[in-house]
């Protein structure tokens, strides 16, 4: 965060004050020596954004394939050497910026998912938990209690929120989640997403590479988010406030 000079007008009242306000650097990544995209990004946790950008964009299938990872904080730039064929010659001209904050970017559509993944899963949350985990997620995040330009996003189980990351970009926040679940070997199968922004298509593709069974949002999905959901096997819940939320797919988890 940084405090800048600002004016508040509260009614009849004007006066200048420090505002705090969440950071946004260019993160410009470049794979094997190559330019691969550049992330809007809040500066912390870049490590975790890398590996978790990486492997949902589906250009590292395991952690393995990651064989460096270097950071430039000076010049915002991250340097990684990758290992197979993930890395493919034309793949900069597969870039699909999405409708995430933050100047989302995807390597495939997420139609291009539907016919090679279901979410195969007897997974169940209630919906007590949900409700219960959401009200200590929105609490979480002091920059967002701050600044209120923040996503977040965290990974549960049944039993517990595990990991927790803020971003100024959604699908960001997303993406640090995962890298450090990677990091630690916590797998997704019985896990699921909590997260402060909508669900586009992209969150879902997101949800859909690492097999989670379950997005819970505050905000809303989009009408292709869900059609997809439905056909892939993925339960959304969404528009998690207070006692009441509506589950748009995959409504037999939730119990």
């Amino acid at each position: 965060m940084e405090n800048l000079n600002a004016i508040i007008i509260d009614g009849e009242e004007r006066k200048l004050a420090d505002v705090p306000v969440s950071q946004e650097v260019p993160l410009t990544i470049e794979a094997n020596d190559k330019e691969l995209a550049t992330l809007l990004c809040s500066p912390e946790h870049i490590e975790n954004l890398v590996t978790g950008f990486l492997y949902t964009s589906g250009i590292i299938q395991n952690l393995s394939q990651l064989k460096s990872l270097i950071i430039d904080e000076e010049r915002w730039k991250v340097n990684v050497t990758i290992e197979g064929d993930g890395l493919a010659d034309d793949l900069v001209f597969k870039r699909i910026y999405t409708s995430g904050c933050g100047k989302g970017v995807i390597f495939s559509n997420p139609l291009d998912l539907i016919n090679r993944v279901q979410i195969i899963s007897d997974f169940k949350v209630s919906s007590q938990v949900i409700r219960e985990f959401m009200k200590t997620f929105q609490k979480q995040s002091q920059e967002h209690q701050l600044t209120h330009g923040i996503h977040s996003a965290a990974l549960a189980s049944q039993d517990e929120i595990m990991i927790y990351r803020d971003d100024i970009g959604r699908h960001n926040a997303i993406d640090k989640v995962v890298g450090v679940a990677l990091s630690n070997n916590i797998g997704f199968a019985d896990k699921f997403i909590l997260t402060s922004g909508r669900i586009s298509s992209e969150i879902l593709s997101k949800a859909l590479r690492c097999r989670m069974p379950v997005i819970a949002a505050i905000g809303a999905p989009t009408n292709q988010a869900v059609k997809l959901a439905r056909q892939v096997g993925l339960t959304i819940v969404g528009l998690v406030r207070g006692p009441k939320m509506i589950v748009f797919s995959g409504e037999e988890r939730i119990v």
